[in-house]
């Protein structure tokens, strides 16, 4: 029976628990539509907001940033912007927050992983950059993000070690990123190449396994695998999820045949606005956004144009994609798709109302001998068998599985590898865990029972210290379901 869910809930598992602790809670607000999306079980799509702040100047990047939302919106998917604002992680932005952004472009600090901590905690304002947004996506359990580029190698990196680290994000993140390739700024033979070697499945959309350059259709270099569907794409991410590979995936989409013949003006446009940052001085995270304004000056103004149909042509896969994927995912669970009505600028979603079950939960081992039992210290041979228990686990998973909701669970575990066990089977049936308090003085409860040759029971074992931990000062324990988590 596990096997048959384990393809259901635990998208990402082993990486989600790595942010067990309370401070991502804290630190993190998911937009309520986001949120129910994710307690309804509908597909969300994520978006990065450095493409906002540092990518484009206002008022093109809001209209941008709402053209690309309505988009997603229209193929019957949510989507979750992802900021930093005022020190708080946000999955998912108001119109007011987009617009905020929006005007302090620049003024916003460039968020990757690695800025976060401080960006957080000195109470600031990040755009996220791809690295950043995986994270949070991850975080999330949003298992696709949609995005005009990625980063990569730069040219002259055996010097100065100038990766990207959305390259060594995709190596880590289950995380399934649909842009239109690398820009011709960096080198895509190597970037491909240090894809390869961090075991990050990458692949195009659509006939040709030609790799995209951003502006142009065609990098001149070529990936292993193409897909030519948003099902075939939905699959082979599925298929990611289902091993439990904790890397992610990268599906390149060429520009719009519209767009296309642009390509070589802006080729040459690149190159000279890298001499152009070469002898003004400009390195590191600054040489993208110096380069895409330069290109946009030299071409006046034609290669905005082109960068924000790219941009639109992805939000477009990237939510057939998801919608795909989603509807794989009901399959499997409920042998149906389910029906996701569209959803409009304006859809306010309704208050979900979540069952929330107070009560036990165990690890409960059988162990029954082959022939009559002997005492006193003699081996019995047998069969042990290990079940999940505990009468609110049992009732919350129930409810999980007869109900198309994601009861919330209060209940206590200790803070040990059967714990994690029990909370991960939790999260597989698409229980939420976020009332779960993980002790740090008792064991996981388990009840052991041994039974004789017939099935009867001889004696049984409960170790249930934990259990003591459900209090009712947990109960009265503030908490909010706005965040909607996967926590372990």
């Amino acid at each position: 029976m596990l096997r048959r869910w384990s393809c259901d809930g635990g998208r990402y598992l082993n990486f989600v628990a790595k942010y067990s602790s309370n401070s991502w809670k804290s630190k993190t607000v998911v937009h309520k539509e986001v949120s129910e999306a994710l307690l309804k079980n509908k597909p969300v799509v994520a978006l990065e907001s450095t493409i906002i702040t540092h990518g484009m100047p206002f008022p093109q990047n809001l209209k941008t940033a709402r053209s690309v939302i309505e988009i997603i919106r229209r193929n019957g998917v949510v989507p979750a912007t992802v900021a930093v604002l005022n020190g708080e992680l946000h999955i998912g932005l108001t119109r007011s927050e987009l617009e905020y952004i929006s005007k302090m472009g620049k003024s916003a600090i460039k968020t990757s992983r690695r800025d976060i901590p401080a960006v957080l905690s000195k109470g600031l304002v990040g755009g996220t950059t791809v690295s950043g947004t995986m994270v949070a996506a991850a975080v999330a359990g949003i298992p696709i993000f949609v995005t005009g580029g990625i980063g990569g190698v730069h040219y002259g990196a055996d010097k100065t070690f100038d990766v990207s680290a959305d390259l060594t994000e995709l190596g880590r993140t289950p995380v399934t990123v649909v842009c239109a390739g690398v820009k011709s700024i960096l080198d895509i033979g190597l970037t491909l190449e240090y894809l390869e070697t961090h075991g990050v499945t990458v692949a195009t959309f659509g006939d040709s396994l030609d790799f995209p350059a951003f502006f142009t259709p065609n990098s001149g270099f070529k990936v292993p695998y193409n897909v030519k569907t948003p099902e075939e794409a939905a699959s082979m991410i599925e298929c990611n999820i289902e091993m439990g590979l904790k890397s992610g995936m990268l599906i390149g989409v060429p520009i719009p045949e519209s767009h296309a013949p642009l390509g070589t003006q802006i080729e040459a446009a690149i190159q000279q606005a890298l001499q152009d940052a070469k002898n003004k001085g400009v390195s590191g995270k600054e040489v993208t956004p110096f380069v895409l304004q330069r290109v946009n000056q030299l071409t006046k103004g034609k290669s905005l144009e082109a960068n924000i149909a790219l941009i639109q042509n992805n939000a477009l896969v990237g939510s057939q994609i998801a919608l795909e994927l989603n509807k794989l995912r009901e399959i499997k669970a409920y042998g149906k798709p389910q029906t996701v009505p569209n959803i409009s600028e304006d859809h306010t979603p309704k208050t979900a109302k979540q069952p929330v079950v107070i009560g036990g939960s165990n690890i409960d081992f059988t162990a029954k001998a082959n022939s009559e039992i002997m005492f006193y210290g003699a081996t019995n041979v047998g069969r042990v068998r290990q079940t999940f228990g505990g009468v609110g686990r049992n009732i919350a998973e129930c409810i999980a599985r007869i109900g198309h909701c994601k009861p919330l669970l209060i209940s206590a575990v200790g803070g040990d590898d059967l714990g994690e066990m029990l909370l991960r089977q939790l999260e597989l049936v698409r229980v939420s865990t976020y009332g779960v308090h993980i002790s740090k003085d008792s064991n996981t409860a388990t009840y052991s029972v041994v039974l004789n040759n017939q099935g009867e029971v001889v004696l049984g074992i409960g170790d249930m210290e934990a259990h003591g931990e459900v209090t009712a000062q947990l109960v009265r324990r503030p908490r909010t379901d706005k965040q909607c988590l996967r926590y372990f």
